[in-house]
């Protein structure tokens, strides 16, 4: 098979646009911005196993319970969280992360830490309640004990009849430190367990 001239100059044309992204890609490489996948952390609860089943619910004074709480990082650089836990019955303000508001509940107790880009922080939580007091339709709740230390929250809960429970969810909200502010915000992520209170 012949070529001809109308080959030659195709095969010239393709060959020279070949080596001319070889010469230039590693320019181009200092002035285009690298690509990067999606950047976002990873906040999650598990079970006193470390599974995602067997997490506590009928909870009853005086006796302990344990969740395992975990951050992954996948910012792209080391990140500085808080993790607030904070404990609602059922009428109270969950966080809305379409307006990126927290909770405007107090943080009953947090955790401070660092972790590295593609790292994972994990803790044990354990946790204990003291006086839990029934009435007719509602339970009142006195105080919480987490890692140890005493905390009073003062929390009634009123009779579930669809659900037929005294609720109280125990939730966990994710904030990052901001550079630029100088302070710590909302990291639009949150996760919390259910909890029913019993005799």
């Amino acid at each position: 098979m012949m070529l001809t001239l109308e080959d030659f100059g195709t095969i010239f044309l393709l060959a020279s646009f070949i080596g001319g992204l070889a010469v230039t890609y590693p320019a181009l490489a200092f002035v285009l911005p690298p690509r990067t996948g999606e950047r976002f952390s990873e906040l999650y609860v598990l079970g006193p196993s470390r599974m995602a089943e067997g997490y506590p619910f009928n909870v009853r004074a005086g006796e302990a319970y344990s969740v395992y709480l975990g951050v992954g990082n996948h910012m792209g650089s080391s990140a500085y969280h808080v993790l607030y836990v904070k404990l609602r019955d059922q009428n109270e303000p969950l966080p809305n992360c379409t307006s990126g508001s927290p909770s405007p509940l107090p943080p009953v107790y947090e955790y401070r830490f660092l972790v590295r880009d593609g790292g994972v922080w994990e803790r044990l939580l354990e946790f204990s309640f003291g006086e839990i007091t029934f009435a007719a339709d509602s339970c009142f709740l006195s105080g919480i004990t987490l890692n140890g230390v005493e905390f009073a929250v003062g929390k009634e809960a009123h009779w579930d009849p669809e659900n037929k429970g005294f609720f109280f969810e125990l939730f966990f909200e994710l904030w990052i430190y901001d550079l630029e502010a100088q302070s710590f915000s909302f990291h639009d992520r949150f996760v919390g367990i259910w909890l029913n209170m019993t005799h």
